[in-house]
C-alpha cells in the first residue's frame, strides 16, 4: 500500500471536469485508490464520492493506492494533480 500527501496544482482545483478526469485515470487501474481530505475518505473511482470533496488549487489531499499496479497508478494520479498532465 502506498500513501502520499499531494498539493493540488490544477488552476481550477477539482471542479466537475477535472474530477471526472481524475476518476477516469483512477478507473484504469486494478488497485483500490482512495482520496482523503481532512476527515473525508472516498473511492477515487466514484464520481459521486469525489464530487463531495472540496478540493481547491493549493489544497492538500492524501492519495492511497493498494494493489498490483499501485506504483503506476500513484505516479499518474500525482502527475495529474500536480498539473503535469
Amino acid at each position: 500500500m502506498l500513501r502520499k500527501t499531494i498539493t493540488i496544482g490544477l488552476s481550477s482545483g477539482l471542479e466537475a471536469r477535472p474530477v471526472a478526469m481524475l476518476v477516469q485515470i483512477a478507473s484504469q487501474y486494478e488497485s483500490a485508490i482512495y482520496v482523503e481530505e481532512q476527515n473525508a475518505r472516498v473511492n477515487a473511482k466514484s464520481i459521486m464520492g469525489m464530487m463531495t470533496l472540496d478540493m481547491r488549487n493549493g489544497g492538500e489531499l492524501t492519495i492511497s493506492a493498494d494493489g498490483s499496479d499501485e506504483a503506476v497508478a500513484m505516479k499518474e494520479i500525482e502527475g495529474y494533480l500536480l498539473g503535469a498532465n
